[in-house]
């Protein structure tokens, strides 16, 4: 009798556990909602939403998408799945991340992680707008970055730092008043970084673009204006790094600093390559050291920088 008793609490306890588990599961939606007047107690469907993207992400099935109903703050996150978080309507929803990283990403090898229509803002405290430390991809775009001001090696707009082979892409998006930098692309020591940043505006960060060993980035059609230091920064310790940059605005970064440059090449293995660009009123135009290049296609225009400079090579159009 207690056989047959205690096997019929097993098959019980097993059907419970089934149940349970499928509810779990069943419990993470495809598309969720968050709202200045939600709760994270909700389920976060649309017509009760949570309040932030840290009690929506959980409720969210991966590859799925969140949702901002209205403009609001709807908190730091960190994502470890595919995901899109979209702040969508006539103004944006983001994060006011005073002392924190505004998005941290630390997500699957293959895994996509879209932000967009989004306005991070570090409150002029923030760590990082967006840290990203592992995933496939990171889209990033319609989105407004600022006021991250912490200490180095934070203080930036976007840190890019891939512990293996990722990608990131950047459009229409404006990174301002960070004073770490905007961008910065620094791969593991086990990482790759293939970029393209288009239609995007760097402003008034200690640097505008830096990438660093195992880079690769292109930046096209954007403004980078009024850097504290360097606009474009290719920096080789040891490996490779190539930046081309296509039909940009690069102009008065630096200004009072004069070992900076709009466009600047440092190191053994760094490159940048450039054309279509006007590089104007930095404190160097284009400047190439320890071993860097900056190849032209000779469609530039240097002018009115405080030291032009020259490219240390060209490249002829076929």
């Amino acid at each position: 009798m207690n056989g047959t008793s205690n096997w019929g609490i097993r098959v019980l306890a097993g059907a419970a556990f089934f149940l349970l588990a499928n509810a779990s599961a069943y419990a993470q939606a495809t598309r969720t909602w968050v709202s200045g007047v939600g709760d994270d107690a909700n389920p976060c469907s649309r017509t009760a939403p949570c309040k932030t993207f840290a009690g929506a992400i959980s409720k969210t099935a991966a590859g799925g998408i969140i949702n901002a109903l209205d403009p609001g703050g709807f908190g730091a996150v960190t994502i470890i799945k595919s995901i899109t978080i979209d702040g969508g309507g006539v103004a944006k929803g983001g994060t006011l991340h005073s002392s924190t990283n505004g998005v941290i990403v630390n997500a699957g090898a293959n895994d996509v992680v879209r932000l967009r229509n989004l306005s991070l803002d570090g409150a002029n405290t923030g760590f990082n707008g967006i840290r990203f430390i592992a995933g496939g991809t990171l889209v990033v775009d319609n989105m407004r970055i600022s006021g991250n001001t912490a200490a180095a090696p934070n203080g930036l707009g976007i840190l890019f730092a891939p512990s293996g082979t990722s990608k990131l892409t950047v459009t229409d998006t404006i990174i301002n008043n960070n004073s770490g930098g905007g961008i910065q692309i620094v791969p593991g020591a086990g990482g790759f970084a293939r970029v393209s940043i288009d239609n995007t505006r760097l402003l008034n960060n200690l640097y505008g673009l830096r990438a660093d060993d195992r880079s690769m980035v292109s930046l096209r059609n954007s403004f980078v204006i009024g850097n504290d230091r360097n606009g474009i920064l290719a920096m080789s310790a040891s490996q490779a790094v190539e930046i081309t940059a296509d039909n940009n605005q690069i102009t008065n970064n630096g200004v009072g600093f004069p070992t900076t440059a709009g466009v600047r090449a440092q190191g053994p293995l760094a490159s940048v390559v450039i054309s279509e660009n006007v590089v104007s009123g930095n404190a160097n135009g284009l400047s190439a050291t320890a071993g860097g290049d900056v190849i032209s296609f000779g469609s530039n225009r240097v002018v009115s920088n405080d030291v032009d400079g020259t490219a240390s090579g060209t490249i002829s159009t076929r």
